[in-house]
């Protein structure tokens, strides 16, 4: 038992004796036999040197990933200059949102002055109806006066004799050949009504400053500018019907304005880049297509 003792004592010593043992690492020449390089090395040796170059290995590595552009060819690392990408790109969305700004409040002073109004310093911002006003306490609820009125107003049209016809929802519209168009003006005709070219009224040729009247009665929908057209002025009218007026010079109406069959609602012009002369593109639209206005006007 106790020379057993004794050789696990020894044991550890001969392990740290055999790391310490030196030995040589000879290079020779095959066919010669000539010695070139000769190395003393022991197991310690060549474990500290494993264990420095992984230290080395990992601290380049590290150092690769965390301060060079060689980083963004790993997969899960973003590109170096993203953040300064990022940043320049806000700067850029941040000045144009400002020039915006800048157009817009140009615009709103523009038409300020054309209306005779004071130039604002800032858009002003919208106020909100619905958040103003307090809608909890409305009631929908039909009164008695409501509808003694709806009986009256729907008994005074149950035998009315104008031209009509009865829609799908029991609604009555006025039919086209029942309607007395109004000529909105005199002149000669110099390019008739062709949808195959995409021509879809008639252009009417007049005096210079000659008042344009309306065909029909009814609302005004649209009274704006356009680049191809000029000043342009559309009324709906009842019965489904919609006149368009091109190239005018002034518009006299506004939109949401109603107006009478025969009262004045622009002049005469040439404005747009499809006019090549003072006259009056006219159309007639019925249930959304495009009539001839020769068959029902005489200009």
């Amino acid at each position: 038992m106790a020379s057993g003792k004794k050789h696990r004592e020894k044991n550890p010593q001969k392990w740290l004796q055999k790391l310490r043992d030196k030995y040589r690492l000879v290079i020779l020449n095959e066919e010669t036999l000539e010695e070139k390089f000769s190395f003393r090395l022991s197991r310690l040796n060549v474990f500290i040197a494993i264990g420095a170059i992984a230290i080395l290995l990992i601290f380049l590595t590290t150092y690769i990933i965390a301060f060079t552009p060689l980083r963004e060819y790993i997969p899960g690392y973003a590109s170096v200059n993203f953040q300064k990408n990022l940043y320049d790109l806000g700067l850029k969305a941040d000045s144009i949102e400002q020039d915006f700004r800048q157009k817009d409040l140009y615009i709103h002073n523009i038409k300020n002055i054309i209306e005779g109004k004071e130039i604002d310093e800032k858009i002003p911002v919208p106020k909100d109806s619905a958040k103003s006003k307090n809608y909890a306490n409305i009631k929908d609820k039909k009164s008695k006066e409501d509808s003694l009125l709806r009986e009256e107003v729907e008994s005074q049209n149950k035998y009315s004799l104008s031209p009509s016809f009865t829609t799908g929802n029991n609604t009555p519209s006025l039919s086209i050949s029942g309607q007395n168009f109004y000529c909105p003006l005199k002149g000669m005709i110099t390019n008739e009504f062709n949808p195959r070219i995409n021509h879809y009224g008639v252009d009417i040729v007049s005096q210079k400053n000659e008042a344009i009247e309306a065909t029909l009665s009814g609302t005004v929908i649209f009274a704006n500018w356009t680049v191809e057209t000029g000043w342009v002025i559309a009324i709906q009218h009842q019965g489904n019907i919609i006149s368009v007026y091109k190239h005018n010079s002034v518009l006299l109406k506004k939109q949401g304005t109603f107006v009478k069959a025969g009262e004045p609602i622009a002049i005469v012009g040439e404005t747009g880049e499809l006019s090549s002369g003072p006259h009056l593109h006219f159309e007639l639209w019925y249930n959304g297509n495009p009539i001839n206005p020769k068959e029902y006007i005489s200009f």
